[in-house]
């Protein structure tokens, strides 16, 4: 009898420790599946620095191997050319985060806001549609367009934000928005030294965003 005690005792001491050894495995494989998609224009394509230098590239030396980091962004991108462009990277990619930094081109060449709201919409339900979590990141332009076309440009990434219940930084560039000492000669884009802040900016959000399963 004692002998199939010990049988007993070491056989589920086997199995317990199987399961354990299992559920280790894939919890790891799951937080290694995490990918990030920064879906932006050139404020996220580390415009006129080294590319390395770019807050998204800081954020992926910042989270580490576990977490892959793609940077879909582009110089010049509009919401309609992000719009085009999105479902194939997700095919691509598979990301379950994806972060919309679009639409600052938009305002600069004066599409309208309808328009820029619908492309954004529609970036947001695609994401979703591929099992993403979203993040939104929110724009201003210049006083000189106008405060009509202000407010309706800036309502556009609020509005969505609360539509769709987004994770929401609500003016990507705040902290370095007229301090000139952070910006380049063209007084749009950001220096290397802006970079770190930006990072700083918007990590919390971003971490806080990535599913937990």
């Amino acid at each position: 009898m004692g002998f199939i005690l010990n049988i007993f005792k070491l056989t589920q001491g086997t199995f317990l420790l199987a399961i354990t050894l299992f559920s280790n495995i894939y919890s790891n494989v799951a937080f290694a599946e995490q990918k990030i998609l920064i879906w932006g224009d050139s404020l996220s394509a580390a415009y006129g620095i080294p590319l390395e230098k770019g807050w998204v590239n800081l954020m992926r030396a910042e989270l580490g191997e576990e977490i892959t980091v793609i940077n879909g962004s582009i110089s010049g991108e509009t919401t309609q050319g992000g719009r085009t462009r999105l479902a194939k990277a997700l095919k691509k990619y598979t990301p379950t985060l994806v972060v919309f930094e679009l639409g600052a081109n938009d305002g600069l060449r004066g599409i309208p806001p309808n328009v820029t709201k619908i492309n954004l919409e529609a970036m947001i339900n695609t994401a979703q549609h591929a099992n993403a979590k979203v993040v939104l990141f929110g724009m201003k332009i210049p006083p000189n367009y106008g405060a009509a076309y202000s407010e309706k440009f800036e309502a556009i990434f609020t509005d969505l934000a609360e539509q769709y219940k987004l994770p929401f930084i609500p003016f990507f560039l705040e902290d370095i928005a007229e301090k000139f000492d952070y910006l380049q000669a063209d007084e749009l884009h950001p220096t290397v030294s802006a970079q770190p802040i930006l990072l700083k900016r918007v990590l919390p959000t971003i971490k806080e965003a990535l599913p937990s399963d």
